[in-house]
């Protein structure tokens, strides 16, 4: 008798050290020890914010729901606004905009709209380890559309760069389901550089806001560089490991959704999620806007900050869909801008209540210590610096050799019909005797539709 109330207490107490471990674990505590974000870095991000708002409203000259300040763009530099009646259900809907002021040229993609039977199309095409791709896994109806804009829009964007004198920044950024296909976009511009005219990797970047899982853990990390995505505080999409279509499926039940998660994440070690190569994660470098504290009322001044790691706790908050709101996000990082620009002003003399790491090192050098480390835990396919260099020269080589004319014979003969995206996505792979795809630097065939 004793002995098994005894056990009772023992797991009477564990389930409720769990309970309130898990009830307690607010988004903050992702990144509380990391040091905050420069306003350098973080300048394009309210920027490209009021960009993807401006997706939403059908006449920019007459606006019905500009943010706080306005969009603050000129309408004569949008060169092309796509709804979806234009994009065939292949996209979300999108616009890309000439900034001669900044010198860049932005396409903007807007979120998962609810009530558009295509935005759920392209959620539900895809299952776990179904579309390999440039050495991991990423989620195949987003790559489906990311090859697909390409396709239409290549053309315009690598004409408009060369207008401008070789000199502007192309960026790419999108919303929720659309920072998926930016993100999915960015990596095959990066690797097939020549196609829009021999751009550099230094002038290629995407901002994925309340970004979905869409690529393999080597392959945030190797494109981290270039891509870059921000997480306001408990946003549940890039915590939540589960495959998007089952999240979507069930948006209707998201919080009975989200506690199952964390009941099963309790039980998942560790190593067995990073040896899992088909499991996807956000993409690129993360950044954590933060303005709720535990057991404290209201927001507080927002705080942008670069984390390194993945975001894998579930947060059960009640925040937890609001804070995926385009919205929110565009009005906290502004505020976050704001307050970064005011302290880099003043000199501080108070030690802070948490210390913090202190930040020596580019980022460019946290790219390459992350690629390292990469490799020192074996994450699946992950690629070395070494390696890494030596592609990025290879493919700088190919750059310059397009900006010089030298390109292959057959290269005149494609651009006269505009460059195939989806021919250059199957280069990636090889057939197998028994035809089906294989990528070139695996074993394990995968096919795709």
């Amino acid at each position: 008798m004793s002995l098994s109330c005894g056990v009772e207490c023992v797991l009477l107490l564990g389930c409720s050290r769990w309970a309130w471990r898990r009830c307690t674990y607010v988004g903050s505590n992702d990144s509380e020890t990391w040091p905050l974000a420069t306003p350098d870095e973080f300048e394009p991000v309210p920027r490209v914010c009021r960009l993807i708002l401006a997706v939403y409203e059908p006449d920019l000259r007459n606006p019905q729901f500009p943010p706080d300040g306005g969009y603050r763009l000129n309408p004569d530099w949008v060169l092309k606004r796509v709804t979806y009646e234009d994009a065939l259900g292949r996209s979300p809907p999108y616009l890309i905009y000439a900034d001669h002021d900044r010198k860049e040229i932005v396409m903007a993609i807007r979120g998962l709209n609810l009530a558009k039977e295509s935005d759920y199309k392209l959620l539900l095409d895809n299952r776990l380890g179904m579309q390999m791709f440039d050495g991991g896994y990423v989620h195949h109806g987003l790559l489906k559309s990311a090859v697909w804009l390409l396709n239409v829009e290549s053309e315009t964007l690598k004409r408009v760069w060369e207008e401008t004198g070789r000199e502007y920044q192309m960026i790419f950024v999108g919303h929720s389901l659309g920072s998926g296909v930016a993100a999915l976009m960015t990596v095959l511009v990066v690797n097939h550089r020549d196609r829009l005219g021999g751009i550099p990797r230094s002038k290629l970047r995407c901002y994925a806001l309340a970004p979905a899982r869409c690529m393999s853990l080597n392959l945030a990390v190797k494109y981290a560089d270039v891509i870059h995505s921000i997480v306001l505080q408990d946003d549940f999409l890039p915590r939540t490991a589960t495959p998007l279509e089952d999240i979507f499926k069930s948006i209707f039940c998201l919080p009975c959704l989200l506690f199952l998660i964390c009941l099963r994440d309790t039980f998942i070690p560790e190593g067995r999620k990073l040896k899992d190569p088909r499991r996807l994660y956000a993409p690129g470098r993360m950044y954590h806007i933060v303005e709720r504290k535990f057991c404290r009322c209201g927001r507080f001044p927002p705080e942008a900050i670069p984390v390194d790691g993945r975001f894998e706790h579930i947060v059960l908050s009640c925040n937890a869909t609001s804070d995926h709101g385009i919205i929110w996000i565009e009005k906290e990082a502004e505020k976050a801008l704001e307050i970064m620009r005011e302290n880099k002003s003043e000199t501080i003399t108070v030690p802070p209540k948490i210390q913090r790491l202190e930040r020596l090192q580019t980022i460019e050098d946290e790219h390459k210590d992350a690629l390292e480390r990469a490799v020192s835990l074996n994450i699946p396919h992950a690629v070395s610096t070494v390696e890494e260099l030596t592609e990025n020269k290879e493919m700088e080589a190919g750059a310059a050799k397009a900006n010089n004319g030298d390109s292959p014979k057959a290269e005149p003969e494609l651009s006269s019909r505009g460059t195939n995206w989806d021919e250059l996505v199957e280069k990636l792979f090889k057939r197998s005797e028994s035809g089906k795809l294989m990528l070139k630097k695996e074993s394990n065939p995968t096919q795709i539709q």
